[in-house]
């Protein structure tokens, strides 16, 4: 089967089904909004020190914009680290190779940027659709809100763009550092590169944050807020589901070469490797920068409608919101002092060793982060709110039981990585069980040992973040559900969802070091590609050449072996921190929920028996939600699927083996590229149209199907992502034992490795991942969704209602049936 070269060029125009769109959405036009809709909602006044004020008689708004500063001041530190990496020495060859990855990069990304703007036309309609016919808002006020949906777009896109740059920097680097043959600047340089990058998303996330906060109107603040989230959550998922399908077409097709011609790994002859180079960046690092932004983002805009909503009080309002945002500011700063004393601990203990474990620097970062944020949480809450006051009343424990309840985020962040560790790593003995089943097993016994694995990871998983959250359900029922809301009955209710809400956005302490060490990864992978595809040992005199240039004596075998290592370091940290991002998903998702349910009940007033198994359409919605992450999972894999299957093809036939054949043709290297991107858009376009006009028919239904569709979504999406995260990095690493440790290549057990990986390739980087940003993109545009829905209800128009319900829903089962069937493989 031949694709169009242009997704216009399909029998769904975009434009066809954006007038069929709007012209159904004016239908709507009339339809009366929630009095209190998160949209509606309006931000207490920041500058009045009579609402509330802080060390000393400071306003919250002045308290905040020093915020600015520091965001700044992160920006600067993520610059410094960049122009570090693109100082440190490299050798002509490695420095020829990144630099074509990168080119490589820079197209698929202007690609897709073009995309996502075209996807931003569906998002925009909606938007004008809600804030100008329906909000009858004026025209000004709409384009602000329209433009904070681009900036959040830009904001996913650009920290992604910043991530592939120093990336392919960094892996260069790394690649001529390892031919020293000592150990520390191999792991050194990947983790100034993910701290660079980290600092970098955090601070632009809150820098833009803060400027909602303190400059646009308290009237539109609210309105812009969710515009900035539904584009950066825009952004993230098609950057996320796009990379995904790309780097695991490249990597499978790339990965079967040397089973069928019984190559090495990174043969310069096989042209899918500079698409494998390209798509541990687009799935590695564009998708995980890009999701780890909208992650941050949404939680805090979850936190943010929550407080709205539930909390009455302008002063309690505006304290909680300069504490959480205080928070924010802190954990830049954690993070920051954390990684630089890290460094110094770290380079005092094995900047001299011969041979150390790559993954004891990086695991003492996480702890060492989690512990200076948790000491930060409670000094800097017990000066902010120590002594708060509400209506008369000191409550003295207030400011140490939110602490707490942060912290039991800021642990998950640490202990998650260690419970992924015990099934992903290296050293892991799931992991060694799928090498030993494969000893005589082969494939078979490989795939149901890393099944297996996968299954149990999930149910410890759920274990961990279960005792997490019960414990900080049983803390907010101290003095928080005294100041959170006047009535007991909705109070206790309340201060757990709140508690929720904190568990996420205490997930989030260590940003800048979760998106670090998932950042590790790509360019450890990387770096790998690169020293083979430089062929820098069959350069003439090169050993003469690098000890006159960079003083260097070369130790090829060494390089190799610490490249390899540091790679299988590499694949853990990257599975440590996708169940961290996909948990932070789905506890915030459950904040966001909570805020709909509000509105839907008038504040838990009205309706709430609807929540219930007992009300038909709240369970139909329970089990849909569950349909959609199972469609979900096999039309991202069959994407991948078809993509390998013409990427494997296309390589079989232009690899050249013959003798004197050293590389592969650069014409030949880009046309796998492409394959890589052409299936990657169509897979991806299917999905979010699918996704699109899902959301819109699951909220036209009944509100309270809707519901009961997002929780399942994100309930059965956790245990479903991180079971197929889990499964996938331990066959990975499984992989990687038979390669280092066994010097098993080119054996029938390195066979069963390697199709096991493949076979988790698609589990961990292109399934589980994209779940997070899919769950946050239904849950914050169903928020739209559904007001629309309800409003039209109570002008009395139902039928329309189910009418509008019946088109959507058509159109969803269309794309669905597309993400199957017109991404077939067919001879």
């Amino acid at each position: 089967m031949k694709f169009p070269d242009s997704l216009l060029a399909s029998r769904l125009h975009p434009v066809h089904m954006l007038k069929g769109v709007l012209a159904m959405l004016m239908l709507a036009a009339a339809s009366p909004v929630f009095a209190s809709s998160e949209a509606n909602l309006v931000l207490p006044n920041l500058k009045d020190l009579a609402l509330a004020s802080f060390l000393g008689g400071m306003s919250g708004w002045q308290l905040l914009a020093y915020g600015l500063i520091v965001c700044v001041a992160g920006l600067a530190f993520g610059a410094v680290i960049y122009a570090q990496v693109k100082a440190m020495p490299v050798h002509r060859s490695m420095a020829e190779v990144s630099e074509l990855i990168y080119e490589t990069c820079k197209t698929y990304m202007i690609t897709q940027g073009k995309f996502i703007l075209l996807l931003e036309i569906f998002i925009g309609v909606i938007i004008v659709a809600y804030f100008g016919w329906v909000q009858h808002m004026a025209a000004s006020e709409v384009a602000l809100i329209l433009a904070f949906s681009l900036i959040g777009i830009a904001g996913s896109f650009g920290v992604a763009w910043f991530g592939i740059r120093i990336n392919t920097l960094a892996n260069s680097r790394t690649a001529f550092a390892s031919l020293e043959g000592k150990p520390f600047p191999v792991y050194a340089i990947p983790m100034k590169s993910g701290i660079s990058v980290g600092m970098m998303l955090i601070s632009t996330e809150l820098l833009i944050m803060l400027g909602i906060l303190l400059f646009v109107s308290p009237e539109l603040a609210g309105k812009c807020f969710i515009g900035f989230a539904i584009g950066e959550s825009l952004g993230a998922a098609a950057l996320r589901i796009a990379g995904g399908i790309f780097t695991k077409i490249a990597d499978i097709g790339s990965d079967l070469m040397k089973i069928v011609f019984k190559v090495k790994e990174d043969d310069p002859r096989n042209p899918g490797v500079i698409a494998d180079c390209t798509g541990d960046n687009a799935g590695d690092s564009v998708g995980p920068t890009a999701d780890g932004f909208e992650t941050y983002g949404v939680t805090g805009v979850a936190l943010i409608s929550f407080i709205l909503l539930a909390v009455p009080e302008a002063a309690v309002q505006v304290q909680l919101l300069v504490w959480i945002f205080v928070m924010r500011v802190m954990m830049i700063i954690a993070s920051g002092i954390s990684y630089i004393g890290n460094e110094l601990v770290m380079k005092a203990k094995y900047g001299h060793s011969a041979h150390f474990n790559f993954e004891a620097p990086l695991t003492s970062l996480v702890w060492v982060t989690s512990i200076v944020s948790l000491i930060i949480t409670f000094i800097v809450s017990k000066m902010l709110i120590g002594n708060i006051t509400i209506g008369g009343v000191v409550y003295v424990n207030l400011w140490w039981q939110l602490s707490l309840i942060i912290t039991f985020g800021t642990l998950a962040g640490a202990i998650i990585p260690e419970v992924v560790k015990v099934f992903t790593s290296t050293n892991s003995r799931h992991v060694r069980e799928v090498v030993t089943a494969s000893r005589e097993g082969g494939a078979s016994l490989n795939i149901l040992a890393g099944l297996t694995a996968g299954n149990f990871s999930a149910f410890w998983m759920g274990v961990i973040i279960v005792a997490l959250m019960t414990g900080a359900y049983l803390v907010s029922q101290g003095d928080l559900s005294l100041v959170i809301n006047p009535d007991p009955a909705k109070a206790g209710i309340m201060a757990s969802v709140f508690s929720f809400g904190l568990v996420a956005f205490g997930f989030l302490g260590m940003g800048p070091v979760t998106i670090a060490v998932d950042s590790y990864g790509p360019v450890t992978d990387n770096a790998q590609s690169v020293y083979e595809l430089s062929t820098i040992e069959q350069i003439p005199g090169i050993e003469a050449e690098v000890k006159d240039a960079f003083g260097i004596t070369l130790n090829f075998e060494k390089a190799k072996e610490l490249l390899e290592e540091n790679d299988g370091c590499g694949n853990t940290f990257k599975a440590t921190a996708k169940p961290v991002l996909i948990g932070t998903a789905v506890v915030g998702a459950a904040t966001m929920v909570f805020s709909i349910i509000m509105l839907l009940t008038d504040g838990l007033a009205n309706n709430v028996s609807h929540l219930s198994m007992l009300h038909p359409p709240f369970l139909l919605g329970l089990i849909s939600g569950g349909a959609t992450i199972f469609w979900f999972s096999g039309a991202s894999t069959q994407a991948v699927s078809t993509g390998a299957y013409r990427a494997v093809e296309f390589i079989k036939l232009n690899m050249k083996l013959d003798e004197g054949s050293t590389k592969a043709n650069v014409e030949d290297s880009k046309r796998v590229v492409a394959i890589c991107t052409q299936y990657a858009q169509k897979g991806m376009f299917n999905i979010f149209m699918a996704v699109f006009f899902g959301t819109l028919a699951c909220a036209f239904i009944e509100p309270f199907f809707f519901i009961g569709y997002l929780i399942s979504l994100a309930i059965i999406g956790l245990y479903q992502a991180v079971f197929m995260a889990n499964a996938g990095g331990a066959w990975d690493n499984a992989k990687k034992i038979v390669e280092t440790e066994l010097r098993a290549k080119g054996t029938e057990l390195h066979a069963a490795a390697v199709i096991g990986d493949t076979v988790g390739d698609p589990f961990k980087d292109t399934c589980s991942v994209a779940m997070n940003p899919i769950i946050k993109f239904t849950t914050l545009f169903g928020l739209l969704a559904v007001e629309m829905a309800v409003g039209l209800v109570a002008q009395g128009q139902q039928n329309l209602a189910w009418a509008l319900a019946s088109v959507f829903l058509l159109f969803n089962l269309t794309f669905v049936y597309r993400s199957f069937y017109g991404m077939r493989i067919e001879d």
